[in-house]
């Protein structure tokens, strides 16, 4: 059945309309590639922690101020930090041609950007991380585990280096997946919420166990399985909802950590600096 022929269409917001018209499609033309990013399949286990930060083509001042600080390419602890953006297109016509030179040129002198030619929209973040997880089977095989998060928020790689160093039993080829857990939530209903999901997108009234998309960590492991699970799971247009659904397909579990804060971070008095580094060192990631 055709999209337009969905009951109660038409009354839908046009953002959700369009999601509709292409919630099918799946392979869209890559402009910018990093084939050799990882050193090939084999050299990505040299990789211990691949950041996969969302960035629209708009936000090159995030970005530069990301490259310069903790998302800085580096060794730590004897082991390598990586870095990859990924994004989609913006606008039509002369302006989407000018956003995409200079994402080009961007590219040209950092060397760390993943684009598709999509709409890159809050409906289609679901769909720049299949395509990314597609990306990584191809060209990442190996990297042992991935920070996948907002260009918005703050993270503490040094932090998230000492926690994956010290877990049990598992060097990236194993199950994870950690971060802010949100648990017993509902799709919103009200057509004025930004995350609004009719019936026509999704009949169930609840989701499954996630972490917040803002940022969580996942071994390369896990990646692999949600990519594979997503072949068989229709896209929803929620990106962290949309990997609990992978996850719950494939019996596995997200789990929480204290030390990610998708939703801010409480400062115990308003007489405090909220900017002072104190209050910051132990955790792994703030939503700015």
């Amino acid at each position: 059945m055709s999209a337009a022929n969905t009951s109660g269409f038409s009354s839908l917001p046009a953002g959700i309309q369009n999601f509709l018209y292409y919630r099918h499609c799946r392979h869209f033309p890559m402009l910018l590639d990093l084939p050799d990013k990882c050193g090939g399949v084999d050299k990505s286990a040299d990789i211990f922690l691949l950041l996969v930060i969302k960035s629209s083509p708009v936000n090159y001042e995030r970005r530069e101020v990301l490259r310069k600080t903790w998302a800085k390419e580096r060794s730590h602890n004897g082991v390598w930090i990586r870095r990859i953006f990924i994004s989609g297109t913006m606008d039509s016509g002369f302006e989407k041609k000018r956003l995409n030179k200079l994402l080009e040129l961007e590219q040209r002198e950092y060397n760390d950007i993943l684009q598709w030619d999509f709409s890159d929209t809050l409906f289609n973040l679901t769909l720049k991380q299949i395509l990314f997880l597609e990306w990584m089977e191809r060209n990442c095989l190996k990297a042992r585990f991935l920070l996948n998060g907002d260009d918005d928020v703050f993270a503490n790689t040094d932090n998230m280096v000492t926690y994956l160093q010290g877990l049990e039993n598992n060097d990236g080829s194993k199950h994870l997946f950690s971060g802010h857990l949100i648990q017993n939530a509902v799709p919103k209903r009200g057509s004025q919420s930004k995350y609004f999901i009719p019936v026509q997108v999704q009949e169930s009234d609840s989701y499954p166990p996630y972490c917040g998309g803002g940022g969580f960590l996942l071994s390369g492991h896990t990646a692999l399985v949600i990519y594979n699970m997503s072949q068989s799971i229709t896209i929803l247009p929620i990106d962290d909802v949309y990997m609990g659904m992978c996850l719950a397909k494939a019996g596995l579990s997200p789990v929480s950590h204290m030390g990610v804060k998708t939703l801010g971070w409480y400062i115990p008095s308003s007489k405090l600096d909220a900017h002072d580094p104190c209050y910051y060192k132990e955790l792994l990631l703030v939503k700015l």
